[in-house]
């Protein structure tokens, strides 16, 4: 009997195996990660361009990283450490979220350092993880959000191959003002870069 697309996400997910790109190693997360995550998700210049609100605490990032790893043995999909090849930093975050598999989509989520702007490193990063949603978990759909303002990474989606789909004007309530929230998408037979 042929597996079905949730069943072999789900033993995907579990499984959660290691990417390569040319810069970067895209990895399980690990508890020990904490120190490293809040250096970046404390900083107020990179939770600005998020929709969550920035780590106050060390406790905050072990949270976190505790709610993936259960994520992990659950076989829901949590997403990849970034880890720099040339130092072994741990740098972001990347990877599926708000998976539908009765629909066979889901989103692509990620964060990076501030240190680490500019230099190509979240788009070797997307790039990976769109194929890996299309060629080995078998989505039809990929779906990314950013807020207005942040214009790198809607150039990391536009290079990703996603297009622009719209915008949800003043959809979200971010230091004490309305945001609009652009959505991006990419399908599996649209043409991938690169």
């Amino acid at each position: 009997m042929e597996e079905s697309l949730e069943a072999r996400g789900r033993r995907i997910f579990r499984e959660l195996p290691t990417l390569e790109t040319r810069r970067l190693t895209l990895r399980r997360m690990r508890l020990g990660d904490a120190g490293a995550m809040h250096a970046y998700a404390s900083d107020p210049e990179v939770a600005r361009h998020m929709l969550w609100e920035p780590h106050e605490s060390l406790r905050d990032s072990e949270n976190f990283l505790r709610f993936v790893r259960e994520r992990y043995s659950r076989g829901d999909p949590a997403g990849w450490g970034l880890e720099e090849c040339e130092t072994g930093e741990f740098i972001g975050t990347c990877g599926i979220q708000g998976w539908q598999p009765e629909h066979s989509r889901a989103e692509i989520g990620y964060v990076l350092s501030r240190e680490h702007w500019g230099r190509g490193l979240m788009t070797e990063a997307v790039a990976a993880v769109v194929g890996f949603g299309f060629d080995r978990v078998g989505l039809n759909r990929l779906e990314a959000r950013c807020l207005d303002g942040n214009a790198a990474s809607a150039r990391v989606l536009e290079k990703a191959g996603m297009a622009h789909e719209g915008t949800s004007r003043s959809s979200h309530l971010i230091g004490g003002g309305f945001r609009d929230l652009h959505h991006y998408a990419i399908l599996r037979d649209d043409p991938r870069p690169g």
